[in-house]
Parts: C-alpha cells; structure tokens; sequence
C-alpha cells in the first residue's frame, strides 16, 4: 500500500472527471474569450462585464510631481505621498497605515469619510503642492466619467451599510472640507486591477538600452514602450487593458485608449468536470466566477481538496488515515501550498496523514495537485494570449507587451507562475512571435494610483 503510485492511472481519474488539462484545448479557450469580450464591449450579453475606468494609460510619467495615493483594501487603507524621479519611478513617503473603517464595527457614512479625511489631511499639509489624489478602492462601484466612483456594495469585512449608493471622490471632499481643508483638485478612482496596469507602465522598463544608473532607455525613434495589462492573481483574478473601442459607450479613439476592468474571474467556462460543478454547487455563489473557481487563491485548495476526497473513495489514493482527509472540513490554499513545497517533511493538516512508509499515496495526492495546479495555470494564460490578441498587439519587437502582476498566487502558490508563463508562451508564439514581458509589481495599489492621478492632473507627456 505504501509503495502504491499509478501516474497512470491518476491521470486516467483526472480525465474521467473532466479536469485534466491534456483534455482541453487551449486556443479554443483563447478563441471564446475573445469573442466574449467583443460582445460584452458592445452591449450584448456575455459572462464578462468589461468595464470602461474612464482613464487612460498614460505613456510617460513626468518626473518632479507628487501625488496623494491612498488604497482602501480588505483590512487596512494606506495613505502616502508618492514622487517620480527622472526614469519614471516611484517612491513613497510619509506613509500611513489605519484600518480600514468599518472594520472594527459599524459607522456612518460622515463617519467613514471623516476617517478617511484622518489620514489625508496630514500628508496635504505636508507637501507643498499636490498635484493630484489618486484612490484605489477595492469594492466594487461604477466608475463616472469625472473619474468618481459610486460605491456598488462592500465586502462583509466592511459594516457602512450607509455609503452604499455615495459617491466616494464626493464624499472625500466633503469630509475634508468639514476638517477645514478644502481640497479643489483631482480625485481618480480606481479598480486595483487598473492600479496594477498603471503600476507596469512606471515601473516595468520597455526593451532598449538602459545604463547602469538605471537611466531611461535610449530611443531615437521616439516610440513608446508597448501596452500595458494589469493581470491579479492572488485571492481573486482579474485582468485590466487599454481598449480602442468600447460601442456599449459610443467609445472610439485609436490615439487615446481607454482602460477596460474585464472582470475575467466571471467567464462562464465550459471546461468544467463532474467534480468542478460539484464543488461550485457548494460555494456562496453557485454558477458564478467559474474561471476564477479554477485558478484563485479563494478556490484553488477548497476545489483540489474536493478533488482528493473523491480519488480516495474511488480507490486511486489509499493510505491509512484516509478516512480523516474524508472528514476534513476545509483545506485552505495557503496550507496546501506549504504541504506541496515540502511534501516529505510530514507536517501539517496534509501531510501529517500520511505513515513513513506511504510515499506512494504522498506523490499521489502531489501528482492531483499538480494536474490542478497545471489546468489553472493554462486557464490563466489563455486570458492573457486572448487580450494580447484583442489589442492586436505585440508584434513589434522593439516594443513588446507589458504584463503587470500582483498576487500571492502568482508569486507563491508551487508551479502558478513557471506553469503559467510556459503556457504563455506557447499560445503567444504558436502562430507568430509576440514579444512579451511579464512581471509582477510592488505596491501597485499605491503606485498605480499614483500614475492615475497624475493622467487626470495632466502629469504625462
């Protein structure tokens, strides 16, 4: 029993449920994205909503302005002032850190903004001259042309059931009047996948010559860098690029492209086996986000959990403490990450199951795990193959595509990100070369709000 491994035959179960990724075909995933994205850029149904951010990428960011970033994320908003030096960079300063109100229990809307104020009004007396407040706001709203956002709805981490409904940039600036600072410049609000995009375009370099000082790269042509695509990969996923065209909009401008929240977690993915629709059944929302079901943080060990519980009761992983897998509740993707980097160490919810001599059933339930692992991997790669195509960009090879990572997914999670970027590529290069860079990004919500605001202020050139 202990020596028991069959690859093939676990493969073979892999199949039968419809979640082996040899089982798919990639550029036919690539090919439905895409037409799901044209539908919903002109207003007719689709999975994906494809919403316009009213901003635009901007291609240099000019060096010697300051901007108010502030990030209002799941446990803590963050406030600091950032600067652009001569290549473009970031830095911030005079950072603060509060947790983010309403998390320690229910306020009111004057209330909610008036804490916000708290930690803006410090760094506004702080500098002499601000040229902007850029906002990423992590919940969702429908952002206005202006560049305001109308709070949606909060996450359950949030209790201001008053603010719903209210303009957020609005009440920044009331609240901020109410403490005696009246603040008459730009306020932007973003999505952080927007954030993440605007992140790339200042800190992810084009191809060219760069010295040794980290001096801009020498162009004689006078050509930008390629496109930028903001992609997260970490609880959630979502993809943000600039888009020519938005008909559901009346949008059309090839000189001025506006960036699009595509909202990818929510394609309504076809490739879906007995045991995905078996597990989405028992999530909070039923038939929703199944693309991100099979690629995210929030999913990915709940779903291989659900995964192995089935290969024992089918027989493919015998091992003598079964029954307790059987019997466990949850497998968050943080514990199934530190039991797939050092399996053999025996420790853990997971890896404490198994005796010394069950190796086998070990690499059994590392061998699912990986199918898992290499499936969302091909799945996230195909998002990004098909908005790399419908920019119908990178072909230049002096200018390739910028892709903009953030997420511990990406960054963490054993094989996401050599996986993903070997899918990539092969999808990228399969008909002609498409030059590409893909990185992740520090501090995107920070920074990229920063460049945002600085586009609104007039800060590019």
């Amino acid at each position: 029993m202990g020596l028991y491994f069959d690859p093939h035959e676990l493969s073979d179960f892999a199949r039968y449920y419809g979640f082996h990724y040899d089982s798919l075909d990639p550029m036919a995933l690539v090919r439905e994205i895409l037409i799901d994205m044209e539908r919903a850029l002109a207003g007719l149904s689709s999975s994906l909503p494809m919403i316009p951010s009213y901003i635009t990428p901007i291609s240099k960011v000019q060096p010697g302005k300051t901007v108010l970033a502030l990030d209002a994320g799941g446990t803590n908003l963050r406030a600091s002032l950032v600067s652009f030096n001569e290549q473009g960079k970031a830095a911030a300063g005079g950072s603060i850190k509060l947790p983010m109100p309403g998390t320690a229990g229910r306020v009111g809307a004057e209330q909610f903004f008036g804490m916000i104020a708290d930690a803006v009004v410090p760094l506004l007396l702080s500098a002499s001259d601000i040229n902007g407040i850029g906002f990423t706001f992590s919940y969702p709203m429908e952002v206005q042309p202006g560049g305001d956002g109308i709070l949606t709805e909060f996450s359950k981490e949030v209790d201001a059931p008053d603010v719903v409904g209210k303009s957020i940039g609005a009440g920044l600036r009331e609240a901020l009047a109410h403490k005696g600072h009246v603040y008459d410049g730009p306020i932007v609000m973003l999505n952080d996948t927007v954030a993440t995009l605007l992140s790339g375009i200042a800190s992810i370099p084009a191809d060219g010559m760069v010295d040794e000082a980290g001096a801009a790269a020498r162009n004689a042509y006078g050509t930008a860098g390629g496109p930028v695509i903001g992609f997260i990969l970490g609880t959630g996923f979502n993809t943000a690029y600039p888009e020519t065209r938005i008909p559901k909009i009346g949008f059309d401008s090839k000189d001025a492209p506006q960036i699009v929240v595509c909202e990818t977690g929510t394609f309504n993915l076809r490739y879906r086996g007995p045991l995905d629709r078996e597990f989405d059944s028992g999530t909070k929302n039923p038939g929703a986000y199944t693309l991100e079901k099979t690629t995210s943080g929030a999913y990915l060990g709940p779903l291989t959990l659900h995964i192995l519980k089935h290969a024992v009761k089918d027989g493919v992983i015998r091992f003598r403490r079964s029954d307790e897998l059987l019997a466990m509740g949850q497998l968050e993707t943080r514990t199934l990450n530190e039991f797939s980097r050092a399996p053999l160490a025996a420790e853990g919810p997971l890896g404490s199951l198994f005796g010394l001599d069950e190796g086998g059933a070990l690499a059994a339930v590392q061998y699912l795990t990986s199918i898992v692992t290499e499936r969302g991997a091909m799945f996230s790669a195909a998002v990004l193959a098909a908005t790399v195509e419908r920019m119908q960009a990178g072909c230049e090879p002096y200018s390739p595509v910028r892709i903009a990572v953030e997420g511990t997914t990406y960054m963490v999670y054993k094989g996401m990100r050599r996986s993903l970027e070997a899918w990539l590529h092969t999808m990228l290069v399969r008909e002609k070369p498409r030059p590409y860079v893909i990185a992740p990004v520090e501090q995107a919500s920070l920074f990229g709000a920063a460049v945002a605001a600085l586009g609104s202020a007039g800060g590019s050139r």
